[in-house]
């Protein structure tokens, strides 16, 4: 499910991308100003405009759907817990080191046997 909603959601970015990349600019944000002009196309530029606005805030709309439908898939596998808990109920006091284990006698060294 999640894999799904993830190539959905990425499809999503691509087009909305391309989709903000065709718009015309029409503030000079760049100093590039109003875009490139005219040249006889099968729709007027007020209505592309219009196509393109209502085109990207349906994108957008559903890029932000996305979004959050993968946050709560992404949140949905962890438990609410409290450090609190993991604390033990056992006073914390002086604890005697451990014994070691086995024999405890020091190993004696050895005379190196000649070959």
């Amino acid at each position: 499910m999640t894999t799904i909603i993830l190539v959905i959601h990425s499809l999503l970015a691509l087009v909305l991308i391309g989709i903000v990349l065709i718009q015309r600019s029409e503030g000079g944000g760049l100093g590039i100003g109003g875009g490139g002009g005219g040249g006889g196309g099968f729709m007027t530029a007020r209505g592309s405009a219009n196509f393109l606005t209502r085109t990207t805030a349906i994108l957008a709309a559903c890029f932000m759907g996305t979004s959050l439908v993968l946050a709560i898939l992404a949140g949905g596998h962890s438990q609410p817990r409290s450090i609190v808990d993991d604390i033990s109920t056992q006073p914390a006091g002086p604890q005697s080191p451990a014994a070691p284990q086995g024999n405890t006698a020091p190993a004696t060294p050895r005379a190196p046997v000649s070959q």
